[in-house]
């Protein structure tokens, strides 16, 4: 978990969920969040970093609740200048850009159903691209396996 002693040391509570239990409480975020909730906890802020379905649900969450929540799009930037437009976000109807913009917005003005829309666009190039990024590397493992002598390692890695 990184950054989690630094958010210890500026934060009241700290309280972190994985789904399989690997490390903390396991569980969604939206289970603990509801836990609190239904449990009077004071809230004054959410934090939600994470996949965009995960970020939709505490905003969806908070809203009800007029907890102010910042969700972090940084998983959507591609080249952090604002030109290429990969990580063009609706906000309060208006468009702007998570790497030069955010990456943190207010979770209650952030069109997810665009979102989600636009990020659905690249998943067939996504999927293509790991495809050949594990065709290539067991391609070059196994070139490597086949390879028995130092000197022709060295060659195999000229290649």
């Amino acid at each position: 978990m990184i950054l989690e002693q630094e958010l210890r040391a500026v934060s009241d509570t700290v309280m972190i969920t994985t789904d399989d239990g690997s490390y903390a409480d396991k569980g969604f975020v939206t289970d603990k969040l509801r836990q609190l909730i239904e449990n009077g906890v004071r809230i004054d802020m959410v934090l939600a970093i994470g996949p965009i379905p995960m970020m939709r649900a505490v905003a969806e969450m908070t809203r009800k609740e007029n907890i102010r929540t910042v969700v972090s799009l940084n998983t959507i930037m591609i080249d952090g200048t604002g030109m290429c437009g990969g990580c063009r976000v609706m906000i309060d109807g208006k468009s702007e850009f998570a790497c030069v913009d955010g990456p943190e917005f207010d979770g209650h003005r952030v069109n997810f159903e665009v979102l989600v829309q636009r990020n659905a666009m690249y998943r067939t190039a996504e999927q293509q691209s790991m495809e050949e990024f594990k065709h290539r590397r067991e391609a070059e493992h196994a070139c490597m396996a086949s390879s028995s002598t130092p000197a022709s390692l060295a060659q195999g890695e000229k290649r």
